[in-house]
């Protein structure tokens, strides 16, 4: 099937007219009727911009222009590999997004083992260091006129409140408290907290019994 960049070539050349007489009459650059003529289209720089080129060539070569635009745009519809956009805006270069999106997933990730690698370690931070203990009753070096005393404090929920070697009950808070007999004189009293992994912390209190 004749092709109407072959057709225009033929006229041309006919005529005895040369690429660069073509292109003083019609206002085209040389480079783009040479495409024309052999149907490398996607040297143009848009449909619209191809098919007038074409239809001003036909014009001046006096051809039908009815049947030779026809075959230009069935070349045309053809061309598969013909960029309308320019290659920065074309639909096909989707790489860039793609690279995106990996991108955003690989940090999501990151982000979520991060937060697991943390949470694991704050749950389990007492298997390398001694639970938190605080006695806030009595206060050192108390005089206290009473035999029994109240001990009692904070500690982490999870631990073991021992207060002169007697288990005593910890809240969800981490709140205890414990009253003792105590006789007069100085008295000496210890409370420690002791996690699941062994680790231990010890308070004294030293007090008077008056």
């Amino acid at each position: 099937m004749i092709r109407a960049g072959q057709k225009l070539s033929e006229e041309r050349k006919r005529r005895g007219l040369s690429l660069l007489q073509v292109s003083n009459a019609t206002k085209i650059r040389q480079e783009f009727l040479e495409a024309i003529e052999k149907g490398e289209y996607d040297k143009l720089p848009s449909p619209s911009y191809a098919q007038g080129f074409v239809r001003n060539y036909t014009r001046l070569l006096e051809l039908p222009e009815k049947e030779t635009l026809a075959l230009f745009r069935r070349e045309f519809a053809g061309d598969k590999d013909y960029d309308v956009l320019p290659e920065g805006l074309s639909g096909k270069k989707d790489i860039p997004l793609r690279k995106f999106k990996v991108k955003q997933t690989f940090v999501f990730g990151v982000i979520i083992f991060l937060f697991l690698i943390g949470y694991i370690a704050f749950q389990y931070r007492y298997a390398f260091i001694s639970p938190p203990l605080d006695v806030t009753n009595p206060p050192e070096k108390a005089i206290l006129d009473t035999s029994t005393v109240t001990v009692e404090g904070k500690t982490d929920p999870s631990a073991t409140v021992l207060v002169k070697d007697n288990s005593v009950s910890v809240d969800q808070d981490g709140h205890f408290k414990k009253e003792i007999v105590v006789f007069p004189g100085t008295t000496t009293i210890i409370v420690k907290a002791v996690n699941r992994f062994g680790k231990e912390t010890s308070v004294e209190r030293h007090i008077v019994i008056e």
